[in-house]
């Protein structure tokens, strides 16, 4: 009983260890955009972080070449590169206007929103049980944008959309896993997002400064990684399970603005941190119910 028992559980702490590890990367990733947000735009960052992570994919594709390409789901694709694009199009916008925090705050307010697109696209709610931790990590967001210093603005909404991006690629992201390989999620999530994204990269084109580019490749090959990783977490836990991870993002968030920028949270921004860090440790307990 013991060793059949064990094999969920593992899958639980493996499927969570890899969303608290994705989001730590995405941290890192938020804080050099925020970094070079002043000399390169929104639009050139999407366009260069989906380059770079296709570029990684050709690897996956040599090896499995066509054959690799074929799926019976091109829309439900669509539907998550969309999502996960215009995500993170707003979010690179909001970030160069709002805190650091505040963006991270408003991006992974994602997982309030996944039992909502559960609910009106496949008709399913969660056990009762895992709202306890995503009304603590929402009363812990509700607390850091309180403390905040600098007011919400209308770039506010656009950090809250990219949320709304981040809720269904995560939910599409877990019908896809159920019957395709990560990896081509992956390529037809870069390939099609790219697609979109040259012509508003063609538009709004403006000269990248030398000192850039460094950490835009930076941002392709993290977000290449982050993405696997979160990808392959799907296989393990489901999305209600594995979204309230992205709660931990706050904590990373608020440690690098602190380091780079030398911005000390208050108090009520480390209550706020507190319960995010609870809502996000209930999850082990409450995700195997």
């Amino acid at each position: 009983m013991s060793n059949n028992n064990s094999a969920p559980n593992n899958k639980l702490a493996l499927g969570i260890s890899l969303g608290i590890i994705t989001v730590l990367i995405a941290s890192t990733v938020g804080a050099v955009g925020k970094h070079i947000g002043s000399d390169v735009n929104a639009s050139a960052i999407v366009f260069f972080q989906y380059f770079f992570c296709l570029l990684c994919c050709l690897p996956w594709l040599l090896k499995h070449r066509l054959a690799g390409l074929k799926t019976q789901h091109p829309w439900l694709h669509t539907i998550r590169s969309l999502g996960g694009l215009v995500g993170f199009y707003v979010y690179w916008l909001a970030l160069q206007y709002i805190p650091l925090v505040d963006t991270t705050l408003l991006r992974n307010a994602a997982p309030l929103v996944v039992p909502i697109i559960i609910f009106f696209w496949l008709g399913l709610g969660i056990p009762k049980t895992r709202w306890l931790p995503l009304i603590i990590g929402f009363i812990g967001i509700s607390v850091i944008l309180r403390a905040g210093q600098h007011g919400i603005s209308g770039w506010h909404i656009f950090g809250l959309l990219s949320g709304v991006g981040l809720a269904i690629s995560m939910v599409s992201t877990s019908l896809l896993s159920k019957t395709e390989p990560s990896g081509r999620i992956l390529f037809y999530y870069f390939f099609i997002s790219l697609l979109f994204v040259t012509p508003y990269f063609i538009y709004e084109y403006r000269s990248i400064p030398s000192h850039a580019w460094p950490w835009l490749i930076y941002i392709g090959l993290a977000m290449y990684l982050s993405l696997h990783l979160y990808t392959t977490a799907f296989a393990y836990v489901k999305p209600s399970i594995l979204a309230p991870t992205s709660y931990f993002s706050v904590v990373f968030a608020g440690l690098l603005e602190w380091l780079i920028w030398g911005h000390i949270p208050d108090g009520w921004t480390l209550l706020g941190i507190a319960l995010v860090v609870l809502g996000g440790l209930l999850i082990l307990r409450f995700g195997k119910e």
